[in-house]
């Protein structure tokens, strides 16, 4: 596998990025991997590389990048209020739009359409927890993007003029959702607004229920890690991308 840190230019500034791809058999299509809200971190290059392992070019950006270039954030403590790790983690999460994200997407296609080792063309996008929003209203924003994963999805329904579900009935290409059976960020009365808009709509979609599960299941550092969930979420992972891209 190869594996670097860029620096990709954005008319906010310069977004760090880290990308690997295999070494041989390329041009890939290329995964954009929106982040969680702990922030970049060795976690999530290990999830990057194995995602990269089946064929694909993942680029994974620091969505922070405006507020800090480096972030060390204990996802566990995240959750204990009054914590460090929460205010932090709080703090930078409510700074992120949902529109800087999405605004952020056009560099990273600017990146990738100047990069050989990348395949022409459609492109899929990943995201977990607050990624999962992001990467939700990339999709409706670029066609580009034909298939989307999101695991443990938060806040898709809020009071901003950016809220996710203002916009998923514009998503045309396929997006999968999967859900803990036990999620505060995600909860059932936003999943059925969420269902209700993309079946008016006519999107394809799926939401899958994670049964015995709370949020951020397919983290093996969090303390809701369930191995088998992890398991099925990199099986669906790999099944909806080879469907666009072979």
């Amino acid at each position: 596998m190869i594996e670097r840190k860029v620096e990709i230019k954005t008319k906010n500034g310069s977004m760090n990025t880290f990308i690997t791809h295999p070494d041989e058999g390329g041009p890939f299509p290329a995964i954009l991997f929106y982040q969680d809200a702990p922030g970049v971190r060795e976690e999530l290059y290990e999830m990057a590389r194995r995602l990269g392992t089946g064929g694909y070019y993942v680029i994974l950006p620091n969505l922070y990048y405006r507020k800090v270039r480096d972030i060390v954030i204990d996802g566990n403590q995240a959750e204990v209020e009054g914590t460090y790790d929460y205010t932090k983690m709080f703090e930078l999460m409510l700074a992120t739009s949902n529109t800087m994200p999405v605004e952020d997407t056009q560099a990273l296609f600017d990146h990738i359409d100047r990069e050989p080792m990348v395949r022409k063309g459609p492109v899929g996008a990943l995201g977990y927890c607050m990624g999962g929003r992001f990467a939700t209203c990339a999709a409706a924003r670029y066609p580009r993007i034909v298939a989307t994963a999101t695991y443990c999805a938060t806040w898709m329904v809020n009071d901003r003029p950016d809220s996710a579900h203002l916009v998923v009935d514009k998503i045309k290409g396929e997006i999968y959702f999967a859900v803990a059976e036990k999620d505060d960020y995600f909860p059932l009365e936003q999943i059925e607004e969420l269902r209700r808009r993309m079946v008016a709509a006519g999107v394809k979609h799926r939401i899958e229920t994670y049964p015995g599960t709370r949020h951020a299941f397919a983290f093996r550092d969090r303390d809701t890690h369930m191995v088998a969930a992890e398991e099925r979420h990199w099986e669906r992972m790999f099944a909806l991308f080879k469907r666009h891209f072979g």
